[in-house]
């Protein structure tokens, strides 16, 4: 797997980070609804629950298929977050029935469309950081105003890759070009989806690398244009483009390969076709290299050494990589797991978690993690 490289910190910091219902809080940002039409859109809060079981209980608990459950888009599962979902205005009725511990819905609108992946303007995130000495925050708040006026790498973060890395790779390459059959279509697309994103995050690293001031713009660029929606590719890097870069009016993209996508031209396709797949026969994509945030605020608690940030981010981006920065260090699924692992005593033992992830491990991690529980109890 790529490190992901952050040229604009200079400085590793060991702050904690952790995600759970606490210290990692998202909530979308709306499209405008229509108020009117034959779809019921839910302001759904939930926690410990990721947007699939949330479908998954919307459905059996309605008895319709979940594809007539639409989304905007996918939330993490350690996290407290608040999202959109429509359904069918003909459960108006009965979804007021509905009750789940981890579930509440908060309110309820008409729309005249069924909501589909990217039908938001953004995501807003709450997120606490730990253990964090004073001098730190001084540098923290630093980059923080150099990343909303310059953007940062707008990597994929750990979570689109799963678990285990490598192994999902190879099943992506072996559903792709071998033999392979995934029944489920959900589980088939996420690892075609992350075995297409690792080409973007390669290329986004190499592009970074050609200049540590700020992304250099190439020729054959193909930018995306910011307040329409579209793409498209100027004749060569002018002042003007370089202008509406600097005033976030538009941003470069990179290539997730596949079919029926566009390509890079002239200087910047000699770096693109060296992370391109002409194999891949999956839909391609283009997605932004460099993305602005709109930091709200940022606070500090001198006696607990903790920092409340509070950002809004476009859709598609991940809050983790923004943090990662921050941190000029890389996270993984092990983020998750340590607070399970060695919170404290005296809030207790959350058992199912610990099953659950356990579950999802190779053996020879689940006999080492039934090691660790064993000597937590001792101690």
């Amino acid at each position: 797997m790529i490190k992901r490289v952050y040229p604009s910190n200079d400085k590793v910091l060991n702050f904690k980070f952790v995600q759970n219902d606490v210290d990692f809080i998202v909530e979308e940002q709306p499209i405008k609804f229509s108020s009117y039409g034959n779809f019921l859109i839910l302001k759904i809060k939930k926690q410990n629950c990721d947007t699939w079981e949330l479908i998954d209980r919307l459905s059996k608990f309605l008895g319709v298929y979940s594809s007539d459950i639409g989304y905007a888009g996918l939330k993490d599962k350690r996290a407290t977050t608040i999202q959109y979902i429509s359904i069918p205005k003909k459960y108006q009725k009965e979804i007021k029935n509905f009750k789940s511990k981890k579930i509440e819905i908060l309110d309820t609108v008409l729309h005249n469309k069924k909501l589909n992946i990217g039908d938001l303007k953004g995501n807003r995130f709450k997120i606490n950081l730990h253990e964090l000495e004073l001098e730190e925050l001084f540098h923290i708040e630093k980059l923080l105003k150099f990343v909303s006026k310059n953007g940062f790498p707008n990597y994929f973060g750990y979570q689109r890759f799963g678990k285990d890395v490598k192994e999902n790779l190879e099943k992506a390459k072996d559903l792709l070009f071998g033999d392979a059959i995934i029944k489920d279509r959900k589980v088939a697309k996420m690892l075609l989806s992350a075995y297409q994103s690792t080409f973007f995050n390669a290329w986004l690293v190499e592009r970074l690398k050609l200049d540590n001031s700020g992304f250099k713009l190439l020729d054959g660029d193909i930018f995306y244009d910011i307040k329409n929606e579209k793409l498209f590719t100027p004749k060569s890097i002018n002042e003007k483009i370089i202008e509406d870069f600097k005033e976030k009016l538009i941003t470069p993209t990179g290539l997730l390969p596949g079919r029926d996508v566009f390509k890079a031209k002239d200087d910047a396709l000699k770096i693109e076709q060296k992370y391109d797949d002409s194999e891949i026969t999956e839909k391609g994509y283009r997605r932004e290299a460099i993305v602005f945030p709109e930091i709200l605020s940022s606070k500090y608690d001198k006696l607990n050494k903790s920092c409340s940030l509070d950002f809004i981010l476009p859709k598609g981006s991940y809050a983790t990589v923004l943090i990662e920065l921050l941190a000029n260090r890389n996270f993984g699924w092990n983020i998750r797991l340590k607070e399970s692992f060695f919170n404290n005593k005296n809030s207790g033992f959350n058992h199912y978690f610990f099953m659950e992830e356990l579950y999802n491990l190779n053996q020879n991690r689940f006999y080492y993690l039934l090691l660790l529980i064993f000597f937590h109890y001792q101690n």
